[in-house]
């Protein structure tokens, strides 16, 4: 019994020292991921010029990652873009912003993560919602051109909710001008006239035409037709594809 004690003894400091050495290396150094963002929405505007396109706005999304703290030192932040399989980081030590620049409509999913000098990353999911608004504009024109309307995302995922348009058409006044008779149509890819709309403008004059498709499956066209007349028409149209309003809440609001 004299010779056991002592045994028991070792036995119990040796798996307390052990005990202690396995708590050190197996403790956690956490990331603490804090990202703000004002917008998870926009629009991209494309404005065309007598069938050419002319100019292209695409939408800029920011994500600050200036609040996130971590136990270890931070080396990278980023985001990654599922349905484009794109992914944008930068120097942690150097920058705390991550920009991300759209210009296809659709809904996206982004994954914003933080990583740490020891490999350990933490990840958060947003939603993002991009819109496409078309603004077309004809002047003098007997042929009027085709405005093509693509809903399909190009990066796939869910379909857009509708397609709204507004289109104005304008007799502009001449001495001695007379009034035209033309169609709107928008036909879909199987060359079906989904909405037909007839229209008569007078001299001086302009009339519209406002709608809501709901087939956003499919590539269409939108066309006028000169019937009958003499004058030159002008064209003025505005064609938003929208998605339902799925996308994550900002985390600031802008005032």
């Amino acid at each position: 019994m004299r010779h056991i004690r002592p045994l028991l003894m070792v036995l119990v400091l040796c798996s307390s020292a052990l005990a202690g050495c396995l708590s050190n290396s197996d403790e956690i150094q956490n990331i603490s991921l804090d990202v703000n963002y004002e917008h998870t929405n926009g629009t991209i505007v494309h404005y065309y010029v007598d069938g050419e396109l002319e100019s292209a706005t695409n939408v800029v999304l920011d994500f600050d990652f200036s609040n996130t703290d971590s136990e270890n030192p931070l080396s990278l932040f980023g985001v990654e873009s599922v349905e484009r399989q794109e992914t944008i980081t930068i120097n942690a030590l150097a920058e705390t912003t991550v920009s991300v620049e759209f210009s296809s409509h659709g809904m996206y999913t982004l994954k914003v993560f933080a990583v740490d000098d020891q490999g350990l990353k933490e990840t958060i999911e947003i939603v993002v919602r991009i819109e496409l608004r078309m603004e077309w504009f004809e002047s003098n024109t007997y042929e009027p051109l085709p405005l093509i309307i693509d809903p399909i995302p190009v990066h796939g995922g869910a379909s857009p909710d509708t397609i709204h348009i507004h289109s104005t058409v304008e007799n502009p006044e001449l001495i001695a001008g007379r009034e035209v008779e033309f169609t709107w149509s928008l036909v879909d890819g199987n060359e079906d006239a989904c909405q037909v709309r007839n229209g008569l403008v007078h001299d001086g004059e302009f009339v519209d035409w406002e709608t809501i498709h709901f087939n956003t499956f499919q590539v269409h066209e939108l066309k006028i037709n000169y019937d009958s007349g003499q004058d030159y028409i002008n064209i003025d149209q505005t064609v938003l594809i929208a998605y339902s309003t799925l996308e994550s809440e900002p985390t600031k609001v802008t005032e």
